[in-house]
């Protein structure tokens, strides 16, 4: 349905109430990217060089198993350390320099920074961003939903996952939201193994998606993980075709991005922060997979990595 532009304003705010009660964010400033040590190794994206992503789902090897089971005990160490962290009154920076010290006393590098020109070594999304937001100085407040979105190079390999985390009391709109998020990754694990398809991760979210009454924004995929950051496959968390059939030792992410209103999307002029195109919020929640011999095991539930200046 066309909007007439007298209207179209009353209806933004409609639509606003309708989500729930929180505070739409725009990006604020930003501090310089943070510095990394040279003794720690870095990513090949960093160094211009050819990338080895493979063309082709890739079955590691017990040594690259073991090598993808530290660097996503990391990475889920840190996001457990991140949600003591949040309360109101700190800003997605404060979390961005959290993250960045831990991650790099722990021998590690913060996979964002700088990749492809990102400019932080975390992305912070709050309330109305969808994705990849930048840490800024915006306070969060009592309401806010904050997702963290950690990703690790240590050891030579990448551990990836986020949460969206309540920021103070959250209304029963935001709460729901971000339940159900973590409901729809959690049974689209569950049906992992071998011989499944990867298109069936898609449909068992948009069907949880779909009963609670909530979108699932398209756009957003998970991702093939190892030495690489991403690649093959590609994991989509609506109805899909995409080919082919999970194998023991794969490993990838899946990340569904869920919200209140409809799929669309914006991307803002920094050309990373991505925004619901009507105000609604949205919530994420990630884990790395490796499928098993009889199912999937999750390698970033596991925080029993010691983190050194915490």
């Amino acid at each position: 349905m066309r909007i007439p532009k007298e209207l179209s304003k009353l209806y933004k705010k409609s639509l606003i109430k309708n989500f729930g009660k929180y505070e739409k964010v725009y990006p604020a400033s930003t501090t310089a990217s943070r510095l990394v040590p040279d003794h720690i190794k870095k990513p090949d994206y960093l160094s211009g060089l050819h990338q080895c992503i493979p063309n082709r789902p890739e079955i590691k090897t017990r040594e690259q198993v073991e090598g993808m089971m530290d660097s996503c005990a990391l990475a889920s160490s840190i996001l457990n350390k991140v949600h003591s962290f949040i309360q109101p009154g700190i800003t997605t920076d404060d979390i961005d320099e959290l993250v960045h010290m831990l991650t790099i006393n722990s021998g590690a590098y913060p996979s964002p920074l700088l990749y492809k020109g990102f400019p932080k070594s975390v992305c912070t999304s709050v309330n109305n961003v969808a994705v990849h937001g930048i840490p800024d100085t915006r306070k969060l407040v009592d309401g806010d939903i904050v997702n963290v979105d950690i990703t690790v190079f240590y050891g030579g390999y990448h551990g990836d996952c986020s949460k969206t985390f309540f920021v103070g009391n959250v209304d029963d709109k935001g709460i729901e939201l971000v339940e159900v998020t973590e409901e729809s990754l959690k049974q689209a694990i569950e049906i992992c193994g071998p011989g499944v398809p990867f298109c069936d991760i898609g449909a068992r979210i948009q069907k949880v998606a779909n009963f609670r009454g909530l979108t699932v924004l398209p756009a957003f995929v998970g991702h093939g993980i190892g030495g690489y950051f991403h690649g093959p496959p590609d994991i989509f968390h609506t109805f899909n075709r995409y080919p082919g059939l999970m194998h023991a030792g794969m490993t990838f992410t899946i990340e569904p991005v869920l919200s209140h209103g409809r799929e669309h999307t914006c991307i803002l002029d920094d050309g990373w922060t991505v925004v619901t195109e009507d105000g609604s919020r949205a919530a994420q929640c990630e884990h790395t997979v490796l499928i098993t011999e009889d199912g999937a095991d999750i390698l970033t539930n596991k925080v029993n990595f010691m983190l050194l200046g915490s």
